[in-house]
């Protein structure tokens, strides 16, 4: 174990909104942060689906996060996303984001339509052929995916979850775990909180729900997500995105590095099934 270990929470429990904030305390979350800074809340909507069908970000893991910063005086904060295959608005209509945005005086962003920007060629030519959110760039980002499979990568966790800054995202799909890696090195979440209230097997947008209740947080998104692997009964080493990401020095994918704060894995860990197809498309990975 290291000195100062990665510090990973995993909470278990039938309150959403009130488990964040547990998680959000133990992990020490505002230390990443300026009272002064715009927090972007990128969650998961790759499509409409309701949060209970296993592929979207549940509403009340977003409220806790918010709930949590504005009690300790942080005022700038937005909810920002770019679907994938729906119109953004009416997917936060459909997960109730909404109402949160409502009650709690925030913005919510289609990203979709924001300005982009061009990455260097030069210096990551890996990402040259995509822009990146100008609104992501200029902020500092809370990544709240849902705990889930993927057909391609593996897994979708708070890295892989930041395709959704990035336009075209049908570019990212050759070659997609190093350039998940390297827009983590331009846009990296300085806080992840991976919604496992009802996570997905199968892969992303699958509709397997599988009831967990709990959520995953830390401020190092590499540990989350080989901590939020390993709840889903998936060996980060065989998640390419992540080790790479680790590789670039952009955190710690190895459990014995990782303090795990709140419930063992062990006792929350189950094993998600991955949809058929999921072997022949990771070739293009």
């Amino acid at each position: 174990m290291t000195a100062n270990p990665s510090k990973v929470a995993i909470i278990r429990g039938d309150e959403p909104i009130e488990m964040v904030i547990k998680a959000l305390a133990l992990v020490g979350a505002e230390k990443a942060f300026k009272v002064e800074e715009k927090l972007l809340i990128k969650p998961n909507y790759i499509n409409a689906s309701h949060p209970s069908m296993g592929n979207t970000t549940d509403a009340r893991a977003i409220e806790g996060i918010v709930k949590y910063f504005k009690e300790k005086g942080y005022n700038n904060i937005a909810v920002g996303e770019g679907s994938g295959f729906a119109d953004t608005m009416k997917a936060y209509e459909v997960a109730g984001v909404d109402k949160v945005a409502r009650q709690w005086q925030i913005k919510l962003l289609d990203l979709n339509k924001d300005k982009y920007e061009a990455v260097d060629a030069q210096e990551n030519p890996v990402l040259s052929s995509v822009k990146i959110s100008k609104t992501a760039l200029n902020s500092a980002v809370i990544s709240v995916p849902k705990l889930k499979l993927h057909r391609i990568t593996g897994v979708t966790l708070s890295l892989k979850n930041m395709m959704g800054v990035v336009q075209p995202k049908g570019k990212m799909h050759f070659h997609l775990n190093e350039k998940i890696a390297n827009l983590a090195s331009i846009v990296k979440p300085r806080l992840a909180v991976v919604d496992g209230i009802i996570g997905g097997e199968g892969h992303e947008t699958a509709g397997r729900p599988v009831p967990m209740n709990l959520v995953i947080a830390g401020l190092d998104p590499v540990a989350v997500d080989t901590v939020g692997a390993a709840v889903m009964g998936v060996d980060v080493n065989n998640v390419k995105h992540v080790k790479l990401a680790s590789k670039k020095g952009l955190g710690v994918c190895d459990l014995n590095l990782i303090r795990i704060l709140g419930e063992p894995i062990e006792d929350v860990k189950k094993t998600f099934k991955p949809s058929f197809s999921s072997y022949f498309m990771s070739r293009f990975a």
